[in-house]
């Protein structure tokens, strides 16, 4: 039996990161254990934290050892270190975005704007620090460096250079780099997002083998290079965008040496056969994530051939493609 009342629970999810984003099992870990106290180091009301925290501790979250005084439990504790929470961060968009949901479903478009007053990648850029939460939450803090270990129909050792497409801040294109050490690397990101790659790609061990292009993956992309990588890209839009940054990866790549130079997507594409998933990209920006029918279309009006659609052993489905001949 599916418990519908459980699933409707609204308080909950909603209390949880109220008293993440207040800070609360710091604050009591740092001694401040009665609610007049708890509410004043976190600066709000008492009696309405009271209720928040009395919530959550009857939901097995937190506890309270005598009337007006809590105390940090291993749920508790653990809610201190989980990331992304924070209602006025990254975490708040993503969660009110939710409440778009039916206008999302009555239009096939997002309704973000509407909320925050621009659209989603505006917004980004409006708010670096929130832009910056967003690079952490696709990098190693949030989604950690899956895929390292890509396979490619005509394997590695032909390529030489590999241009990450809407890389972030590089954490994919240093992990491949890491594994293939004769190959270089371009990073292609807006402005301020490759701003903040330095750092992790020194951390990683391969910056004197990565270039940095700070720009819009919708003008020309650098040209010549061996492979063309799409990950977690394509999912955040619709189709004509999708088709717009695909004819970019297909101008670029018909200038490289070899004529097997490829284009690789992680994300944003899936077998025929799987079910149908809801996800906040859809909200957020409007994207989706196409069947491998759908995309074929699509690559063949950006002037690409697919080559090669398989699930790999990191369960991820990838999808290569070459320039039309």
């Amino acid at each position: 039996m599916v418990d519908l009342e459980q699933m409707l629970d609204l308080a909950t999810p909603w209390c949880l990161r109220v008293a993440a984003t207040l800070r609360v099992p710091e604050h009591i870990a740092a001694g401040h254990a009665g609610i007049a106290d708890l509410a004043a180091a976190a600066g709000c009301d008492p009696d309405a934290l009271h209720a928040v925290l009395a919530h959550l501790a009857s939901q097995g979250v937190f506890t309270e050892e005598s009337p007006g005084r809590f105390a940090c439990n291993p749920a508790a504790e653990q809610l201190a270190s989980v990331p992304f929470l924070d209602l006025a961060g990254i975490g708040g968009r993503m969660a009110h975005t939710w409440g778009t949901l039916l206008d999302y479903v009555r239009t096939g478009q997002p309704a973000y704007e509407q909320v925050f007053g621009r659209p989603f990648w505006e917004d980004l850029d409006a708010h670096p620090a929130i832009g910056a939460e967003f690079d952490a939450l696709m990098g190693p803090a949030g989604h950690g460096v899956p895929d390292y270990d890509i396979e490619l129909s005509d394997g590695w050792d032909t390529v030489h250079t590999v241009v990450d497409v809407g890389g972030g801040t590089g954490a994919m294109l240093a992990s491949l780099l890491r594994r293939h050490p004769r190959a270089r690397g371009i990073l292609v990101d807006l402005p301020g997002t490759v701003a903040r790659a330095g750092e992790l790609i020194e951390s990683l061990g391969v910056a004197e083998r990565v270039t940095v292009e700070a720009q819009s993956f919708f003008d020309p992309l650098p040209a010549g290079a061996d492979l063309y990588l799409l990950k977690s890209v394509l999912n955040d839009w619709p189709d004509e965008p999708t088709v717009a940054i695909l004819r970019r990866c297909a101008e670029a790549a018909k200038t490289s040496v070899t004529s097997k130079a490829a284009i690789v997507i992680l994300g944003g594409v899936a077998a025929d056969e799987t079910p149908r998933s809801l996800g906040i990209d859809m909200l957020v920006a409007g994207g989706k994530t196409s069947t491998l029918t759908q995309f074929t279309e699509l690559a063949r009006r950006a002037g690409l051939d697919v080559i090669a659609a398989r699930t790999q052993p990191s369960g991820r489905f990838v999808v290569e493609c070459r320039p039309s001949s």
